[in-house]
């Protein structure tokens, strides 16, 4: 999604993206799935977490377990789903060359429009931040699994993508809805340029909002990404969160849109897939293939990702 947002002598243009429900979740946390037979494994946080808080853990575990009965939420990397040369080349205009989100009044909508091809030009540095809520043993976890799934993103895209201690220019917070509401001044001292409005927007986020990556350009080049910010909530049981961290840290690279007709792949709101695909691993290596170039509309760009696509699947699907 592009929007403004102004920096001393420099004007920044953001594209959002979030993963969200498209279950029914309109009733409360507490009654809006009946208690499973079989114990539900709640995410571990802290003796200090809030009422709300945990009500979201069993909310969340609960529909975890209930997505995984019914087959969802798959780990196999989309095996048994073949795709062809033309579905990857397709499916790239869909997810890379399209918006998730238009900026309407200030506000950012859910509303598809079409847009520029959008990436990283300079190396991505991954900090992550945890927020108290989180346990020790799980920050170790998620740090070790992060880092992993960084060098596999890193060898796919043929560029530079590092978690870092400090220093970075693309944050991820973990953090529960208490935590979440607080967030303001720590986003801000990571990302000065951005504004109240989309300061507001991240640190009020509701629970069917599960995730989202917020990530910046720079007016001179409006669609090369200089900055990210992401919001993983840590209310999350397990493979929950690592479908979030997986999700929007691939889509704060620029494969930034979500598409039900797209498969098999974690870029729709269908549960399919927990976590990332061979078929979203090689739309990032075409996102960053040096053919091609920031800035390039679906026309431009099309007649290359075709060329690219036939090159990495050839003839018979995958």
């Amino acid at each position: 999604m592009n929007g403004l947002r102004l920096l001393p002598a420099l004007m920044m243009v953001l594209a959002v993206t979030a993963c969200e429900s498209s279950l029914d979740t309109s009733a409360g946390p507490e009654t809006s799935i009946r208690p499973p037979a079989a114990p539900v494994a709640v995410a571990a946080l802290t003796v200090g977490q809030s009422e709300e808080s945990r009500a979201l853990s069993l909310f969340y575990a609960r529909l975890e377990q209930r997505l995984v009965a019914q087959g969802l939420l798959r780990q196999d990397g989309g095996a048994g789903t073949p795709f062809s040369a033309a579905d990857l080349a397709r499916n790239f205009e869909r997810i890379a060359l399209f918006s998730e989100y238009t900026q309407m009044g200030g506000r950012y909508v859910a509303q598809q429009s079409r847009a520029q091809l959008r990436r990283w030009e300079k190396p991505v540095r991954i900090e992550l931040h945890f927020g108290a809520s989180v346990p020790d043993a799980v920050k170790e976890a998620d740090r070790r699994r992060i880092e992993a799934y960084v060098r596999r993103l890193r060898r796919a895209a043929g560029h530079p993508i590092d978690v870092v201690a400090s220093n970075g220019n693309f944050h991820v917070f973990v953090a529960s809805i208490d935590e979440q509401r607080k967030l303001g001044p720590q986003i801000m001292a990571a990302e000065p340029g951005l504004s109240r409005q989309t300061v507001r927007d991240i640190t009020s986020l509701n629970r069917n909002t599960y995730c989202a990556v917020y990530a910046s350009s720079s007016s001179d080049q409006p669609n090369a990404y200089v900055s990210a910010i992401a919001l993983v909530r840590s209310e999350h049981p397990n493979l929950f969160r690592q479908s979030c961290y997986q999700e929007e840290i691939v889509q704060g690279l620029g494969l930034a849109n979500d598409n039900p007709q797209v498969r098999p792949s974690i870029f729709n709101d269908d549960e399919e897939f927990a976590l990332l695909t061979r078929h979203d691993e090689l739309l990032l290596k075409i996102l960053y293939d040096r053919r091609l170039r920031v800035g390039m509309t679906a026309e431009e760009a099309r007649p290359i990702v075709q060329r690219i696509a036939a090159q990495l699947v050839g003839s018979d699907p995958v």
